[in-house]
């Protein structure tokens, strides 16, 4: 049957007014960085228990060095902060399915990741290895047989254990810093896989033990995680990034809670 012209013209308006809905928020997903900007306010993701990168203080207040740089970043652009509390294991799912805007948490830039979600330039690092009791005499991935070895699950600490640690190694993993901590220093585990910024804590939290660092597992560079198909945010955020390395503000933010500067390979991204 014929469509007369009368029914056609309805049908193209309709069409076209089904078209033009779907457009703002075909953009409103496409351009992140203007959507925040609409919204006055940007979602970061961070797991608020890898001290000394995230922790709440004694006033119960959220600081660090991610907490800080995630602060410095929302007055830059200048929209409120919201800090989305994850684990590291969500830290990927939660930027996918945009909980969150942005992931500044101690987030390692890998070739599995890229694939997957963005980064800007590295604007944070972090030497990670093994962390144990001093009386146990560990010298290389060849030493842990026999050992159970703590790791987060869903981190590179779990990653570069599951691929150096030899047959009869017992890895045991937990869903978040916090519980991975809490199996150390309780004796559930024998060492840990961890960033080596975290072993000053460590020592505080249980003053009877002396926990230092073992051997390295890699040298680790974090950047701040974006969604995939969001480049004007991406880029935004990359500029920034360097800006802050050339200004020295990064550097300033991570010696005051890593009583040492960021290496310089990284500060070298900002020119």
């Amino acid at each position: 049957m014929t469509m007369n012209r009368r029914t056609l013209t309805l049908a193209l308006a309709l069409c076209a007014l089904g078209l033009n809905a779907a457009a703002p928020l075909a953009r409103a997903q496409s351009d992140a960085l203007t959507a925040i900007r609409a919204a006055r306010k940007v979602r970061i993701g961070m797991d608020v228990a890898v001290a000394p990168y995230a922790f709440k203080d004694e006033k119960l207040k959220l600081t660090g060095s991610d907490a800080e740089v995630a602060q410095l970043l929302a007055r830059d652009l200048g929209v409120e902060l919201e800090i989305v509390p994850l684990t590291s294991a969500n830290r990927v799912p939660f930027l996918v399915t945009q909980k969150v805007d942005l992931v500044i948490s101690t987030l390692a830039i890998t070739p599995e990741r890229q694939k997957v979600i963005d980064f800007s330039v590295a604007y944070s690092a972090g030497f990670n290895g093994i962390v144990g009791p001093k009386g146990v005499s560990l010298q290389g991935p060849g030493d842990l047989v026999g050992k159970k070895v703590a790791v987060t699950r869903g981190t590179t600490y779990d990653a570069q254990v599951t691929a150096k640690a030899p047959k009869g190694t017992e890895i045991v993993r937990f869903d978040d810093e916090a519980t991975t901590m809490t199996a150390l220093v309780s004796g559930q585990v024998d060492i840990v896989a961890q960033s080596f910024a975290l072993t000053p804590l460590l020592q505080k939290r249980v003053p009877g033990k002396d926990f230092e660092t073992k051997f390295v597992l890699e040298e680790v560079l974090f950047g701040i995680g974006v969604r995939k198909g969001n480049e004007p945010l991406r880029d935004w955020t990359d500029a920034w990034v360097r800006t802050n390395l050339k200004n020295g503000r990064l550097n300033d933010v991570f010696q005051r809670f890593h009583s040492q500067g960021l290496p310089a390979k990284l500060i070298a991204q900002g020119g």
